[in-house]
């Protein structure tokens, strides 16, 4: 998975945008107004994703491209380094987890 194949995925899921909030490089994705993806468009290609908090200590302990969030609440947030290790689909997946999580809960004011 690249940066634009990341990018069309995020977006082709229904109710999406893309915003810039903090910088010119970081890259956020968003449903109800609320983050569900964010990366950064400089450097080695990661994306943070939230994440069950249980699932989220799961997959840190079985694969060693997932960290806690960086710069986010470790305990909700996942960073993917996205290095070939993972695959596509698995990474996909936990797109699809985070925007779940995300598109249930009450649009931000």
């Amino acid at each position: 998975m690249n940066i634009e194949e990341l990018r069309e995925y995020c977006l082709s899921l229904n109710g999406v945008s893309e915003h810039f909030p903090f910088d010119e490089t970081t890259l956020v994705f968003k449903v109800n107004g609320k983050m569900f993806a964010l990366t950064d468009l400089e450097g080695p290609l990661s994306v943070n994703l939230k994440c069950d908090p249980e699932l989220a200590i799961e997959l840190r302990e079985h694969y060693p491209s997932v960290k806690p969030g960086y710069h986010m609440n470790k305990a909700h947030w996942n960073t993917v380094e996205i290095d070939g290790t993972i695959g596509d689909s698995l990474i996909t997946g936990w797109i699809d987890h985070s925007y779940s999580l995300i598109a249930k809960s009450k649009k931000k004011s």
